[in-house]
């Protein structure tokens, strides 16, 4: 049954339908500005059945949406209703009138919904106005993509033919907007993607068995290491805190021969003395108190592989006796035991310490240290890799923005921070503070102020404190003498400057001395290579 109860019935019937379709159009063209001039599509549908209502065209507007598996549409839009009844609207293909319209892909109408069994409102909304139901399958490249219904009145001006087309139209435009950005975001998420996988091609290039480096020194480890790696040589890693040292082990024992045997790794610092000689070579049943069953050490389960020692200057001389037995005739004794146990293990051991000095103090054993000091690879601190600082920036960052979903990144201010900050950790701080980083601060672009709560304070003072100048003064001075003609507001000023130039001066006088080379320079000056370098490009200054 057809009804237009509030449609004028005058005379002039022409210039009523005309007037009709005006205001139709003009409710359609105002609803599709809204929502090509807004970002918060779903706020913009809401305002569009708001609208709809306001003008007597339609009660209430809902909009489902097909669901992922096609197995049943959802509730995405209605108008005045709880988060628990935005739950329940939920129809399956082929359940009511919404899910017959998806099933179907044809309008279904409900003349009077308090005596169709099709009419099930789902979401529990009681309105004694309501007689008539409409759903209108919603379709996108021929195929379903959701359905729009209507509850009518009898204030409504439209016959039902009307109601459907108007909802056809409607619901085209919600569900082409909400289309076209579901796309938007699905290339955006490509793009992302697209652009994590060549950043990590391009960090792979600065790869060597996941050691992150591109500077000289680096690239000459690498180059050592592939030579090296195939033979069975010792091999001593030597350097600062954090630099990396099990990672260098690693790299040998996956390139090497004994890459399919066991590889096995023991801190020595981190085992009491009475304990270490049991972890290292084993102990029989009853050897001491609480040993109860037979334990292989680890010289024993590195048979065919690889064992890395690391902190190996903090060994006792007792154990350096047995240690230097082991690496020169492969065989050992398990402790309170008397049988002799071949091995064949390749050795490869660590140390920050400084073995020459404990040689000559009488801590280390001489023969032990050049036992162990084979093939020496000395791991430079970061400090001295200023090229591999961003490299490595950009991989934690990465790491740890996958690792916790997290989307992120430097501005150039606070990555200049970064590298210019000495890193005394070497890798470990920065790997640290890279999440750290993640973990505080929020998405979008970091800027240096976001870095004060990861960064040791007195640094902050220096660098990222804007009142302060981005670099300390490293070259002494005496204090130049300003002229009294100077107007005390710009003493400072001058002063500052004054010190630019001493020190600009001072850094172009140690590079001719040095001859260009960068290096000899920041020593006569008491600078890093980094700082020099950072120093540089602040004044200007091209070899």
């Amino acid at each position: 049954m057809n009804y237009q109860p509030n449609i004028p019935n005058n005379e002039d019937c022409a210039t009523c339908a005309l007037t009709f379709a005006y205001n139709e159009i003009k409710i359609l063209y105002d609803i599709a500005v809204m929502l090509s001039s807004n970002s918060d599509i779903n706020a913009c549908i809401e305002k569009g059945m708001r609208l709809l209502k306001r003008n007597s065209y339609l009660e209430r507007c809902s909009l489902f949406l097909l669901s992922d598996d096609n197995s049943k549409v959802e509730l995405h839009t209605s108008l005045d209703i709880s988060a628990q009844q935005r739950k329940m609207a939920v129809y399956k293909l082929g359940e009511g009138a919404t899910g017959l319209a998806a099933q179907s892909c044809e309008p279904v109408v409900i003349e009077n919904i308090h005596n169709n069994i099709n009419y099930l409102n789902k979401m529990g909304i009681v309105d004694t106005k309501s007689i008539s139901y409409v759903a209108v399958p919603i379709m996108q490249d021929e195929a379903l993509f959701g359905v729009i219904s209507a509850n009518i009145n009898k204030t409504t001006i439209l016959s039902f033919d009307d109601i459907v087309r108007m909802l056809t139209i409607v619901g085209s435009l919600f569900c082409g907007t909400l289309a076209l950005q579901k796309r938007f975001v699905k290339e955006k998420e490509d793009l992302t993607d697209l652009k994590t996988y060549y950043k990590e091609e391009v960090l792979s290039e600065y790869k060597f068995e996941n050691i992150v480096g591109n500077s000289t020194k680096m690239q000459h480890i690498f180059s050592l290491l592939e030579t090296v790696a195939p033979s069975d040589a010792t091999i001593l890693v030597r350097g600062e805190t954090g630099t990396g040292k099990e990672l260098i082990a690693t790299a040998v024992h996956n390139l090497s021969r004994r890459k399919n045997g066991p590889y096995i790794k023991l801190n020595c610092a981190a085992i009491s003395e009475t304990l270490l000689e049991s972890e290292l070579f084993g102990h029989e049943k009853g050897a001491f108190t609480d040993a109860k069953d037979m334990r292989k050490g680890r010289f024993e389960l590195a048979d065919g592989g690889t064992l890395f020692l690391d902190e190996i200057g903090d060994i006792t001389p007792s154990l350096q006796v047995k240690l230097l037995r082991i690496l020169q005739e492969q065989e050992f004794e398990r402790v309170g035991g008397t049988k002799t146990i071949k091995t064949n293990v390749r050795l490869v051991a660590a140390t920050n310490r400084n073995l020459e000095k404990m040689v000559a103090s009488g801590e280390f054993r001489e023969d032990l240290f050049y036992r162990l000091n084979v093939i020496p690879v000395h791991l430079p601190p970061l400090r001295e890799r200023y090229e591999d600082v961003k490299l490595l920036i950009e991989h934690y960052l990465h790491k740890f923005m996958k690792e916790h979903r997290k989307n992120m990144s430097f501005s150039k201010q606070a990555l200049e921070v970064l590298m210019n900050y000495p890193w005394p950790g070497n890798i470990r701080e920065l790997q640290n503070t890279m999440e750290r980083v993640v973990l505080i601060c929020p998405n979008g672009v970091i800027e240096p102020e976001m870095l004060n709560h990861v960064l040791p304070f007195n640094y902050q003072q220096l660098f990222i404190n804007p009142s302060e100048p981005k670099q300390p003064i490293l070259v002494s001075q005496p204090e130049p003498v300003i002229s009294e003609e100077i107007p005390p507001q710009h003493k400072h000023t001058v002063t500052k400057v004054n010190l630019q130039e001493i020190e600009k001066e001072s850094i172009l006088q140690a590079l001719i001395d040095s001859h260009g080379i960068q290096t000899k320079a920041a020593s006569m000056l008491g600078m890093t290579a980094r700082q020099i370098g950072y120093k540089m490009k602040k004044y200007g200054i091209d070899l």
